[in-house]
This record gives structure tokens, sequence and C-alpha cells, in this order.
């Protein structure tokens, strides 16, 4: 019988070549044992809702009217919604006269897309052109459709940093481009170090590769680290003077839990170093209502920006983010109230404030019951950077304190990546059972404790070391309990396969 157009054998290449670990075998095999009643805590993915975090009231109040725009009719409204949601509502309905169910400018939006420059000009302190942000269905359909644009063959580079999120990897093998991975050194807190990232692509281009962008992620998923201004300001000039398209991942710009290193845009750094960076180099950044304090994964709100692409080209976007006709209109009124939240003064406000600061970054903080009528806004911040910095901290005592776990501090975003020095017996067993040696190590933990984790091969790491990630969102209050199961399994583990002494 002759195939048919989608047995496996007569598919896509590309298709069959994507791999993506956060939701792989490991993900999977936790789903069974779930279904066979086993408590599973799943840390492999940045999913905040899915681990407890309440939703913000005012976003889901404003989008509630915009959904049912005949309760803005009723009589008894300003009963069971806040004047200021009420006014929101018909402020994003007056954009959308179709409502939220008629499509949308492709682009998103043009109200929208102009709350999202205003934010990004207060942010970075330079204007922002609305004509040139995007709405997207989240920021990895932004980075989809801007790597699409840029690869035109299997001979087009991306440099993407390693360990790296496997949105890159994948999107690049479905594209048919080719990843040029540039390892981050772990030993220097997952630095950037230019003189191996120049020899990457010098052996790139001696092979041929055009290599076209390089991806920036900052804060860093999955290594957690901070970039410094001046590490941003060499990546600029490395970028402008190898001729490369900066991808500027920063997703996790809420997320950050120490003070040397706050949250600086590769944007800003830019315009701060004047021309000719400023006027030349081409910079897309993306961001998203995923993270930082909202964690509105579901939603599927995200924008991205570009700069100093030529107007040919921003048309060529337009046309390929016509196909899909719009993005999804009510992520865009999430990302509206994203960078346009309640102010001081408005009815919301301290309502808004105390959930944004007791939610930080995604669960309760068993912090004293915050009072909307007396709000030290300062004093709780505090508050809550210091048990952002606790738990941070405990997860990476935590695993610095077990045998053969070696594990840098989680300056940023959502996780944690500690290496796990495996015995020689262990990563032998792995191969008989036909497993790399990190999964086979990750699929231990998750039966024995229902932890659930993303191995280190999933994010690319060099040859012979291993890794697994696990994500920091877990209750302050459970740490204790899911660090001393994982160290009981650990030290259990190691000793099964004994014959190797901590280094």
């Amino acid at each position: 019988m002759a195939r048919k157009p989608l047995d496996y054998e007569e598919l896509n290449e590309n298709v069959k070549r994507v791999q993506y670990a956060v939701r792989g075998e490991l993900y999977l095999r936790a789903s069974e044992l779930q279904k066979e009643g086993k408590k599973i805590i799943f840390t492999n993915v940045g999913n905040p809702h899915a681990l407890g975090q309440k939703p913000l009231t005012f976003p889901r109040q404003v989008v509630a009217l915009c959904q049912a725009p005949f309760l803005l009719d009723d009589p008894h409204v300003g009963l069971m919604f806040p004047a200021d949601a009420i006014a929101r509502a018909k402020h994003y309905l007056a954009m959308a006269p179709g409502g939220l169910g008629a499509y949308s400018d492709s682009r998103g939006i043009p109200g929208i897309r102009k709350e999202v420059a205003d934010f990004i000009h207060k942010r970075d302190g330079y204007p922002s052109d609305p004509e040139l942000i995007y709405l997207t269905d989240g920021a990895s359909k932004g980075v989809m459709q801007i790597l699409n644009t840029i690869i035109r063959n299997e001979m087009d580079g991306i440099l993407v940093p390693v360990p790296q999120y496997p949105l890159y990897s994948a999107t690049i093998s479905l594209y048919g481009g080719s990843l040029v991975p540039y390892y981050l050194e772990e030993e220097a807190n997952w630095s950037l170090d230019f003189v191996n990232i120049r020899q990457t692509v010098a052996e790139a281009r001696s092979k041929g590769i055009s290599v076209r962008a390089m991806v920036m992620i900052n804060p860093g998923n999955p290594t957690g680290q901070c970039l410094s201004e001046a590490n941003i300001k060499e990546l600029l000039q490395f970028c402008y003077h190898e001729n490369l398209v900066l991808l500027a991942d920063e997703v996790y710009q809420q997320n950050i839990y120490q003070d040397e290193r706050p949250f600086i845009s590769a944007r800003k750094v830019m315009f701060d170093m004047g021309p000719p960076i400023s006027s030349e180099l081409q910079v897309v950044s993306f961001h998203t209502v995923s993270k930082g304090y909202w964690g509105e994964c579901g939603q599927r709100g995200g924008y991205f920006e570009m700069t100093n692409l030529p107007p040919k080209t921003v048309d060529e976007i337009y046309k390929v983010a016509s196909i899909a006709l719009s993005p999804n209109v009510p992520g865009q009124i999430f990302m509206g109230v994203m960078v346009n939240p309640p102010k001081p003064g408005d009815i919301s406000y301290l309502k808004f404030a105390a959930e944004r600061l007791n939610m930080l970054p995604l669960r309760s903080f068993s912090l004293p019951p915050v009072s909307t009528e007396k709000m030290d806004l300062c004093e709780i911040f505090k508050s809550i950077h210091e048990s952002l910095r606790r738990r941070a901290r405990m997860m990476t005592d935590g695993f610095n304190s077990c045998r053969n776990v070696v594990c840098n501090f989680t300056e940023g975003a959502m996780y944690s990546f500690p290496q796990i020095r495996l015995p020689p017996r262990a990563i032998e067993a792995a191969r008989r059972a036909g497993k790399s040696a990190d999964v086979f190590y990750c699929l231990k933990l998750l039966e024995a404790t229902g932890i659930s984790t993303v191995p280190g091969s999933g994010f690319g790491q060099k040859e012979g070391v291993f890794h697994l990630r696990t994500t920091i969102l877990p209750a302050e209050e459970d740490f204790p309990a899911i660090m001393s199961s994982f160290k009981k399994f650990n030290d259990s583990f190691m000793e099964q396969y004994e014959g190797y002494s901590r280094l």
C-alpha cells in the first residue's frame, strides 16, 4: 500500500527534528503518574497559576466586562465592578468596535499598541513608535514570527545562548535554519565570554553558515542570571561589528531577586550609547503577560518592538502577520492593562498594588496582611524583596548542600539550574537503559519524590556535564519539604551508584 501524506515517513523532516524538552518525556511521565494518583510537583515549567497564584483582580474585571459588554448596561453594574474597571472596559471596547469577537488589526489594536509604546518610553526614557510594535499571542509567537522572517535556508545561523530556552532550538529546526550555540560560563555565574563567542562565529562562517542574528535572554532562562549594563553594552557592540540582528528576549524583566544588577533593556543601553550603534543596529525585543507578577500564561498576550528595521522589512512582517488575521483580542487587552495599570488615586489602585506585591514572584510570602487603607508600599516591597531573596537562597543553598550538586544563585527569572555531577556507574546505567544520563536521573527523581523537572540536555550543556532545571515558584513555606525530599533522593542515588567522590 502506498504511503499516505500524513504517514510518519512522509512528514516534513523539519517537524520531526523538533525537540521541546519542557513538555517532553519527563512531563509526559509526570502526567501518567498523576493519573495513577501520585502527587506531582510540576516545577518543569514557569506556569504560575498552575502552582496556585491567584489572578490579579483588576485586569480580570476589565476583560470580564469586555467579554460580556451587556453587563455595562445593567443598572447594578456599579455594585459588582469598581468604576475605574468599568471605565477601562469602555475604553478598550471603544478601541474595538466589533468587541472581543471580531478580528483586530493584524498588528494588534492601535490604541493598545500606543499604550505599549508609552510604557516603553517611560521605562527607557526614549520614545517608541506604535507602528513598530506588534501584539502577539504570547512572546513565543513573536519570536517564531521574527525567526521565520530571518531564516532563509539551512545555511542561515542564529546565535543562541546555551543553556537555552528550547523555543529557540525548536523554532530554528522547524524553519530549517542552523542553531549556532554560544556557551555561557557556568563557573562565572553564567556570564558571556566574547572570546568564545567570536570563535564560535568564525567557526560557523568557516563552514559556510551565514550567522544573521543573536539571541539574548535577560534575565536568563534556564540559568537565572541578570546581565549588567556593561555586559549588554559589550553585546550590542559585538552585534554591531558582526552585523547581527539582536533578538532581546526580556520577558522576565519584572523577576529580579537582587539589587546589584537591576533590569535594563537592551534598547535603552543602545540609545544611551548613541550613534552609530543607536541609529544602525537592528534590535527586536519581546515581552509578555505570562511572567512577572501577572503570570497570565493562558491568556497568550505579548508584543515585539522593532528598532532600526527598514520600512520595506516591516511591511513584509505585516504581510506575514496578516495570514493569521489578528492576535487574540482578550490577550491584547491583558497586555494593555499590564503596560497601563491602575495609578495612585484610582479606585482599584490600592487593591491592585497589594495583590501585585503579595504575588511576586508568584505566590504568597507569609507576610502580614496588607491594609489597603494604610499601605506603606516601600515597606511592603522591601519585605517582598527579602522573601524573593530567601526563596532563591533556599533553593541555591539546598542544592549546594547535596552530594555532587553545585548551583549558582538565581538572580532573576523563575528558575534554578543546578549541575548534577553524576557517578560513572550512573552514566553507565543510563546508557544501558537507553537514556541520556540527566534524563535517567530526572526520571528517578520524579518517580521517587513526585518532583517534575527538566533535564539539562533539553536546554543544551557542555559535553559530559549534566544539569536539571526547576522553577522557584512553589510557596515559600513548601520549600523546606521540597528541598529535603530532593536531598534525601539525591544522596540515596549517589550512594547507590558509588565509586564517585565529590569534586
